[in-house]
């Protein structure tokens, strides 16, 4: 009897302990969870970079230069017809802005 005990009390605590299979699964769902956001970043700071790119004085793209001016001067065109959007309420102006 004192050793199906001690079988059963191990056999418990390798599947729910702290460093059990459960705990592993568990793990290991995190670890999916932030090499997914790593990926998201690391496309986001792609993109970031290449528009960083096409701003350098030595190779200034002229559509990029002037989409920034507009946005930050907010100017438009005689011909052009602006439709305004609310922000989402989760972003922060400056965020939801670009």
């Amino acid at each position: 009897m004192l050793g199906a005990s001690f079988v059963a009390y191990f056999a418990y605590h390798a599947v729910h302990g702290d460093r059990g299979m459960l705990a592993y699964l568990h793990l290991q769902q995190e670890i999916r969870k932030a090499e997914i956001t790593r990926d998201l970043v690391h496309a986001e700071r792609e993109i970031l970079e290449k528009r960083v790119s096409l701003m350098r004085p030595d190779r200034l793209d002229p559509d990029l230069l002037e989409e920034r001016a507009r946005v930050l001067l907010n100017f438009g065109r005689k011909d052009e017809v602006q439709i305004m959007l609310q922000r989402p309420q989760a972003l922060p102006p400056e965020i939801a802005v670009n």
